[in-house]
């Protein structure tokens, strides 16, 4: 599944915008696919795939799209409960961090991080 990410000069007003099977469908934000909160476990790891080597251009491209929900949520509910959004697209990338090598993208850890 290919990924179609805002280049340049384009930000969250260029909106949230992928390519694939399991993509978004606005303005609830649910998967298109599996009718799943989006990003859906298959969109997650198309996203791995995709930004592999490069955490902090997954969690910019992510929080482009929370940003994104918030504006399209917050006139469909409440949306006090905002960590529930929050963990829905930035949460799981801390989750599954541990699982992914550290790659020249990431900052090198402190001594404290590596028990030096």
């Amino acid at each position: 599944m290919s990924m179609e990410h805002p280049g340049p000069g384009h930000g969250v007003d260029a909106g949230c915008t992928v390519r694939g099977e399991h993509l978004p469908s606005h303005p609830w934000w649910q998967c298109r696919a599996c009718g799943l909160p989006w990003p859906c476990d298959q969109a997650k790891n198309a996203l791995l795939t995709e930004y592999e080597g490069n955490s902090i251009g997954l969690s910019l491209y992510l929080a482009a799209c929370l940003h994104a929900a918030i504006d399209d949520l917050r006139g469909l509910r409440n949306t006090d409960g905002c960590v529930d959004v929050f963990d829905r697209f930035l949460g799981w990338t801390k989750q599954r961090a541990g699982t992914q090598r550290m790659t020249a993208t990431d900052p090198s850890p402190l001594p404290e991080e590596t028990g030096s």
